[in-house]
């Protein structure tokens, strides 16, 4: 069979298989890492790694974001349908890791629990419910993008539409790296900026259900 001649339902069980695969996989590497530098439990304020570690640790989130992409780029045919299947994954990816986290360290504690997200460019910081509230958007409007744009490659996404997107992502990633600073001095941040984020949250959520409605009755 031709890759290019495979159907949704060949397609989404793999990509959830590996998603799940994957974020079990980040999960027990995890165990080990806080193991061997923060054997005494992982809480604000971070101890922050030596510059070495920190860049492996760097690479590690690069490859990891490489492998997702990798997956995605084999399922789909036209460059939005690997993004709506990379956003699945990534969301799933996410998802399991912190339910394989919670089931073998009973961490986090709650879904208010503050943790290190991500390190590219600056570090990510947050409350768990903020990175599992950007899964479940990238879960569900990866799966009907891909689910669209398979059945019509032709996805267009007006002017409006960008800056509208690219300002509710701004606001999401300006909200994780507020941060930044307090972290790395080794601090305990105090707030989240839960306005800014859940604002770019909820642009980003009516942007994507804007184009995928626009884009569904042109094809119609």
């Amino acid at each position: 069979m031709n890759l290019d001649d495979r159907t949704p339902k060949q397609i989404l069980p793999a990509l959830i298989v590996f998603g799940v695969a994957f974020g079990l996989l980040e999960a027990v590497v995890v165990v080990y890492l806080r193991q061997v530098y923060y054997p005494a439990g992982f809480a604000f304020p971070i101890v922050m790694l030596p510059d070495t570690w920190a860049i492996v640790e760097v690479i590690r989130e690069a490859a990891t974001i490489a492998m997702l992409w990798a997956a995605a780029a084999l399922a789909g045919r036209s460059r939005w349908e690997r993004f709506g299947w990379f956003s699945l994954l990534f969301g799933v990816w996410d998802i399991i890791f912190y339910l394989a986290l919670f089931t073998i360290l009973r961490w986090p504690e709650s879904i208010m629990t503050w943790d290190i997200l991500f390190l590219i460019p600056l570090i990510w910081t947050g409350p768990v419910l903020a990175p599992l509230l950007v899964s479940l958007l990238l879960i569900a409007g990866g799966s009907l993008l891909a689910l669209r744009t398979r059945a019509a490659s032709r996805f267009i996404v007006k002017r409006g539409q960008w800056l509208c997107g690219s300002g509710g992502l701004l606001l999401m990633l300006y909200a994780f790296m507020a941060n930044h600073g307090v972290t790395a001095a080794g601090e305990v941040p105090v707030t989240f900026p839960w306005f800014a984020f859940l604002a770019g949250w909820l642009l980003a959520a009516c942007v994507g259900w804007h184009a995928l409605r626009v884009n569904r009755i042109n094809s119609e």
